[in-house]
């Protein structure tokens, strides 16, 4: 049985599979479509076939760094194979991309077994930081966990309102400043509440100002100080938000926060609405930050936890056909 094949067997297993195929209906119409051209006149993986390769590989937002290392990989494999065929170098191809994804495995979300964990939410604005937060709240209240929502986003006062009406809609309290107000200063708020109340988890909308670098680091700085002062060891998690659309301005924004702040995850919002779903790829092997969500449409349960084999089945159904 060949990689794609195993691939099959596993993802029609699992329960968020139509959600998949939906979310990544618009990069599988451009990135398998593409692919299964090549099986017509297929002569192998010379470099004609290689500089087509690359070229589906870069419109599909996966980078020039990462195709290069994807060509190479699948150019040194395909000639240990006597005669490959297309069907051949389609399970190479995905097969690299799985282990290139998971050349660094990405930790397990771990939660604060003796309180409140704390989950800050960085980002610029617009990359749907605000939305996140509420779907990621709907997310832990499906596990029967208890969730606060912090909206430390004071520069902006529609995320505030925002924010208090998702939390709203979702049963679940809201600490909020006034607009203008030191965002720290309402996260030591938000913390006391958490603790008080003994809560769960505690998500944190903050400012995606990205202007001036030296300010951003400095308020990301005190930010976490103040927090780890509250609550111990927070924030346990620093989760930054990426509108997959923007491409490969998207890695660009992940390199400033990398830097500015310890950004321990990833959350790629509407990669329902990009034909471009390389992009996962990308961040991952360019900065080895874990893509821990998926934007995968509107709705709240939209937002679902990033799963590998279900990822590239989606984009490549049909290869194995």
């Amino acid at each position: 049985m060949g990689f794609l094949d195993k691939l099959k067997e596993r993802f029609t297993k699992k329960e968020d599979s139509g959600q998949y195929l939906s979310g990544f209906s618009k990069t599988k119409e451009s990135f398998a479509k593409k692919l299964s051209r090549f099986a017509f006149g297929f002569k192998g993986v010379d470099d004609e076939f290689l500089e087509e390769l690359m070229i589906v590989l870069l419109e599909g937002d996966v980078g020039i760094e990462t195709a290069d290392t994807i060509c190479e990989e699948l150019q040194k494999r395909m000639k240990k194979v006597s005669h490959p065929s297309f069907e051949d170098t389609m399970d190479g191809l995905m097969e690299i991309m799985h282990d290139l994804y998971n050349e660094v495995p990405d930790p397990c979300i771990q939660m604060n077994p003796n309180g409140t964990t704390v989950i800050l939410m960085v980002g610029v604005n617009g990359s749907g930081k605000t939305t996140s937060t509420a779907k990621l709240t709907k997310h832990y209240l499906d596990q029967g966990l208890s969730v606060g929502v912090v909206a430390a986003d004071t520069f902006r006062a529609g995320a505030i309102d925002q924010l208090k009406r998702w939390a709203e809609k979702l049963n679940v309290p809201c600490v909020a400043g006034k607009e203008g107000a030191d965002p720290s200063s309402v996260l030591v708020e938000g913390c006391r509440y958490a603790k008080e109340h003994q809560l769960d988890v505690l998500i944190c909308d903050t400012a995606g100002r990205l202007q001036n670098k030296v300010n951003l680091m400095k308020e990301l700085a005190k930010m976490r100080k103040v927090v780890s002062r509250e609550i111990e060891g927070a924030p346990h998690h620093v989760w930054l938000v990426i509108d997959s659309t923007t491409g490969q301005n998207g890695i660009s924004q992940a390199k400033l926060f990398k830097e500015a702040t310890d950004v321990t995850g990833m959350i790629l919002t509407k990669m329902d609405g990009t034909a471009k779903g390389g992009i996962v790829l990308a961040i991952k092997h360019v900065l080895s930050i874990p893509v821990y969500f998926i934007g995968l449409g509107e709705k709240e349960e939209d937002l679902r936890p990033f799963d590998l084999e279900s990822y590239l089945y989606s984009i490549c159904e049909g290869l194995n056909s």
